[in-house]
């Protein structure tokens, strides 16, 4: 398969409401079936919501096992591979997470590597890996993840063509989360010549209102679709491996084999031992 089909979802995502979540998201992989959609990505936390505390407890009548089953039926049902997001019980704290459920098997997990400061009541993930879908490999990013380009260029390396950045990002209008996003992640596809596909919850829960926001952005950092909307709603594109061959074939638009990480050996030291700039809080441990 030369091209990956794609859907990004821009989602309501209720807490603890995970029977009505699961039936939303069973509605929007009808239709991408319809339209012959081999991937359909959902929002950060799209099957539980999005709760800053005791997150447990919104998921404490639907075991893990249940949510998957729910998933991997959907996905056997439609034919196609769905990334979603849930609280995922942990002993200590519980990992913020996005599975990535195929039409026969669950492909992988994905735990949030990064944290906001606001999300003491969950675990840090501490693994980065790339998942096959289709023909193609994939990393995913969770919201707050995006704002580390070291993320992006390890997946790159490892091999990465796509990369799906599911938000559960708050506040403001669609079109001034747009213009947020746009600041930075151009960078992380053009730096690193890939796609990335994003999409963030919408709507208001309990806690929070989210401006509905999805976007496709090309190897060369441009905007190829986008979608702004305060109300639930679907993008779709088909990203093709030549647009990625044709860029990663270039000598002076493919960067990564140019890199010459000897000269990057502060990023190992531990942020106790790195001078900071003036006026720059320290935040070690």
């Amino acid at each position: 398969m030369d091209s990956l089909n794609v859907c990004a979802v821009c989602m309501h995502s209720e807490p603890g409401r995970i029977d009505d979540n699961l039936e939303k998201i069973r509605s929007f992989c009808s239709k991408a079936h319809i339209e012959d959609i081999h991937v359909i990505c959902f929002p950060e936390l799209s099957v539980t919501g999005y709760v800053l505390e005791e997150p447990l407890e919104i998921t404490r009548d639907f075991p893990l096992s249940y949510i998957l089953k729910s998933l991997q039926d959907i996905a056997s049902e439609f034919g196609l591979t769905i990334i979603a997001g849930l609280v995922e019980p942990n002993p200590h704290k519980p990992y913020i997470t996005q599975v990535i459920v195929g039409k026969d098997r669950i492909i992988g997990k994905h735990r949030k590597t990064h944290l906001s400061p606001i999300e003491k009541a969950y675990q840090a993930g501490d693994r980065i890996e790339l998942y096959k879908i289709g023909n193609f490999l994939c990393g995913i990013q969770l919201c707050y993840e995006t704002h580390f380009p070291e993320l992006s260029t390890i997946m790159a390396i490892m091999g990465a063509e796509i990369i799906f950045c599911p938000y559960a990002s708050p506040r403001g209008k669609p079109k001034e989360k747009l213009e947020s996003w746009l600041r930075y992640l151009t960078a992380r596809a053009f730096d690193n010549s890939l796609f990335l596909v994003a999409c963030n919850q919408v709507g208001k829960t309990r806690n929070f209102s989210f401006p509905g926001v999805a976007l496709v952005i090309d190897p060369l950092g441009k905007v190829r679709a986008s979608l702004l909307t305060e109300k639930e709603d679907m993008l779709i594109f088909s990203i093709k491996r030549e647009e990625i061959e044709k860029v990663r074939s270039h000598r002076m638009k493919y960067f990564l084999p140019f890199r010459r990480p000897e000269l990057y050996t502060t990023l190992l030291k531990k942020r106790k031992g790195i001078p900071l700039p003036s006026g720059m809080p320290s935040f070690t441990e």
